[in-house]
C-alpha cells in the first residue's frame, strides 16, 4: 500500500510517520503532485496557523490538487480545519471540501484545549470497533461546529465536530498519532478503507 503524507511544512510529521510504522507500513513524505495522486491513501497533517498554512498550499498549487483527490484522504487537526470552507483564524479561506466554517472557542474557556477528551456519536467506517466515549488527544483553539458531515463529536464549551466525512475525505480534529491504542485503531481503520 502506498501511503503519502502531504509535505507542506506544517509540522508534526514525524509522530505520524512513527504511528504508521508501528502499524507495519511505510509512509512517504511528499509535495509531488503525481506521487500524491498515485497514492492509495493520503494523510493531510497540520500543526500551526491556518492562514500561513493555506499560503504554503497555494504557493505549491496543492490547494487545487487536494480537493480533486479520489482515494481516501485523512486530514488531521489543522489539516481537517483547512478542508473546511473557511477559518476565523487569520480570516482564512479553506479548501471548501467540508461545508463548515471553523470558529474560535469562546472566552469562557481556556484555549487552546490541550489534552484528553471523549468522542461520541461515532458514525463511519473510521470508527469500526471504537467504543463510544473513547478518549483521544487534542490541541486546538478553533473548531468546526456540528454539521451534516459530522461523524464524531466532542465537547469543550460547546459540542463540536471531532471528525468529519464527505465522500472519500475524512477529517479528525484530534491527533490519532498521539491518542494511544484508540488512535492507532482509527489510523488502521483509515488504512483499511
Amino acid at each position: 500500500m502506498k501511503i503519502v503524507i502531504i509535505d507542506y511544512g506544517a509540522g508534526n510529521i514525524q509522530s505520524i510517520m512513527f504511528a504508521i510504522k508501528r502499524l507495519g507500513y511505510e509512509a512517504a513524505l511528499s509535495h509531488d503532485v503525481d506521487e500524491i495522486r498515485n497514492a492509495d491513501k493520503v494523510i493531510f497533517p497540520g500543526v500551526g496557523e491556518a492562514s500561513s498554512a493555506m499560503a504554503k498550499l497555494r504557493a505549491t498549487g496543492l490547494d487545487k490538487v487536494i480537493p480533486t483527490l479520489k482515494q481516501p484522504v485523512l486530514g488531521i487537526c489543522l489539516g481537517m480545519q483547512l478542508m473546511c470552507h473557511s477559518s476565523e483564524e487569520g480570516n482564512t479561506e479553506g479548501l471548501g471540501i467540508f461545508d463548515l466554517d471553523v470558529v474560535k472557542f469562546s472566552k469562557k474557556v481556556k484555549v487552546p484545549q490541550i489534552g484528553w477528551n471523549q468522542i461520541s456519536d461515532l458514525k463511519s467506517k473510521l470508527f469500526i470497533n471504537i467504543p463510544e466515549k473513547s478518549y483521544i488527544y487534542l490541541v486546538h483553539s478553533f473548531y468546526a461546529p456540528i454539521g451534516k458531515e459530522t461523524i464524531a463529536s466532542s465537547e469543550y464549551d460547546v459540542e463540536y465536530s471531532a471528525a468529519l466525512q464527505k465522500d472519500n475525505f475524512y477529517g479528525v480534529q484530534f491527533h490519532p498519532e498521539k491518542s494511544s491504542d484508540v488512535g492507532s485503531d482509527i489510523l488502521q481503520n483509515f488504512l483499511n478503507l
